[in-house]
């Protein structure tokens, strides 16, 4: 009888070739492209000396997109990124007026001592004489200060020309996808920059908020200068301040948030805290270490209030508040963490703790036991960013303006006023 049995070895042979081909088919089946849509910022220049003549713009200028907020006596100064500062009378909190727009491209950051307001041009430090708001003048430039500014969206900041606005336009590209993905890459181009499309801020010195990077202890000016750097710079003459020195002071600064004689600099890892009773000679005391996330700190002296956000190009997933234990600065301990929907900026008054805590709103705590503090009330806010409080009023930076509220009484907290963009 005829054996039709085949050799094992063929049947292998099939079986291995039948993998390759279908192996293929299975691969081709896969996309290996996939179409993505960026941003192209094209610059729009201006003469610097034209720009710094001109810094006093149109007191009706409309305010597009808020950052950060600063508050000296009467008067309000509000961060329009990258365009300039909004100065607001706030003499009347139900009825807030625009008094004056200065005119400052790549301005992100505000403090402002007796008469002299501070503030960043991309990687210049600029003074500026408010005495009289509606005729600000230039009082003196320092150069190459924000060296992390010295590139914006790819394009070169410190020259004669400024970049005084983008023109922007959507563009869609076939990329690889075989390759690992590039998160929040930025390229120079010819044209400008690209960046992928996301959806993911007393006594002779005023208040900065939680998220400055910029602030005032006395005669001296503390600026992130770089990603992680701390420049020092002496204001003992207003208009005329000079650069002391420039410092490590720990990874991925964000914010400074001043008290007494001590910095407190919120970081993508944690907190460094720093004694400068000796101003010009910063001693770093401890550190508290968080997963990766975007970092404002707040502090009373003995607790410090960490808001962890989430989801951003700090990194991380996490969205809570940690309260840390800083009576002994050397060791601090934390307390306790507190989930959060997606927070921001923070405040303290007393007992009352405000945290901007995005489409919840400002949500305010009974503090008075950080081991157990407990909601109170749930303002109602369009997305806030950041928020300062004090003599029972609060000033609230939203995704849509400037809210104002009435906070002594705490069973009926009362709207005063909305500067709407």
């Amino acid at each position: 009888m005829k054996n039709n049995k085949l050799p094992a070895i063929v049947y292998l042979a099939v079986f291995g070739c039948s993998l390759l081909l279908f192996s293929g088919c299975f691969k081709d089946a896969v996309p290996k492209t996939k179409r993505v849509t960026y941003t192209l910022y094209t610059p729009v220049y201006g003469n610097k000396a034209n720009v710094l003549t001109d810094i006093n713009g149109d007191v009706n200028e409309p305010v597009d997109s808020t950052g950060k907020i600063y508050i000296k006596d009467n008067f309000i100064y509000l961060n329009e990124v990258d365009k300039g500062i909004h100065i607001i009378d706030n003499s009347d909190p139900a009825r807030p007026q625009q008094i004056a727009f200065l005119n400052i491209p790549g301005n992100l950051d505000i403090a402002v001592k007796g008469n002299t307001l501070y503030a960043d041009m991309y990687s210049e430090l600029l003074a500026i004489d408010i005495s009289n708001p509606k005729q600000a003048t230039i009082s003196s430039e320092l150069h190459g200060i924000f060296t992390n500014r010295l590139y914006v969206n790819g394009v070169y900041t410190d020259s004669s020309q400024i970049v005084t606005g983008w023109l922007t336009k959507d563009t869609t590209i076939i990329v690889d996808i075989s390759q690992p993905e590039c998160i929040n890459c930025y390229f120079d181009l010819a044209a400008g920059g690209i960046k992928a499309s996301s959806n993911s801020s007393s006594g002779s010195n005023g208040i900065a908020g939680s998220m400055a990077a910029m602030v005032l202890i006395n005669d001296y000016l503390y600026a992130i200068t770089e990603m992680h750097s701390l420049g020092i710079i002496n204001v003992s003459n207003e208009a005329s301040p000079t650069v002391v020195s420039s410092m490590f002071a720990g990874f991925d600064l964000e914010t400074i948030y001043p008290f007494e004689d001590k910095l407190f600099l919120g970081s993508a890892i944690g907190m460094f805290m720093y004694d400068v009773s000796d101003p010009e000679h910063p001693l770093q005391l401890g550190q508290f270490e968080h997963g990766r996330a975007c970092d404002p700190v707040i502090t009373d002296g003995n607790y410090a209030y960490i808001t962890l956000h989430g989801g951003t190009s700090c990194g991380g997933d996490d969205n809570e508040l940690n309260i840390v234990d800083i009576k002994n600065l050397m060791q601090p301990v934390l307390v306790k963490t507190y989930p959060m929907t997606k927070p921001n900026g923070l405040c303290k008054d007393g007992n009352l703790l405000f945290i901007c805590d995005g489409p919840d709103g400002v949500k305010l705590y009974d503090a008075q036991y950080p081991s157990a503090i407990r909601l109170l009330k749930q303002i109602d806010c369009n997305e806030p960013y950041d928020i300062i409080a004090y003599n029972k009023k609060a000033l609230v930076i939203a995704r849509d303006g400037l809210y104002q509220y009435d906070y002594s009484n705490l069973n009926s907290i009362r709207l005063i006023s909305v500067f709407k963009l």
